[in-house]
């Protein structure tokens, strides 16, 4: 139970650099060309409009909760005067 625990931490670790290293992965439906082919004609992908990248999901969810963080957090304010308080206190 130990080892398939180290595993799959092992596993996440790996995404989780991977993610931060490459954020962006080619389409599956288009194979990273940008294009589908139609009867006579060739049209965008559907999923990746044509951009030919999509974003990771593990770097979905990263930016989304560093936007949550953010947004549940004070702004931090630098003062010129450091004897002044702040305006909160």
């Amino acid at each position: 139970m130990a080892l398939a625990s180290l595993a799959l931490l092992l596993l996440l670790a790996g995404y989780a650099a991977l993610c931060a290293v490459q954020p962006f992965a080619r389409c599956r439906t288009c194979s990273g060309t940008g294009v589908r082919p139609a009867r006579r004609t060739v049209k965008l992908c559907r999923r990746c409009h044509g951009h030919r990248y999509l974003l990771r999901t593990g770097r979905r969810l990263l930016s989304t909760g560093r936007d949550v963080h953010r947004a549940g957090t004070r702004p931090h304010f630098h003062h010129r005067n450091p004897d002044r308080e702040p305006p909160w206190l």
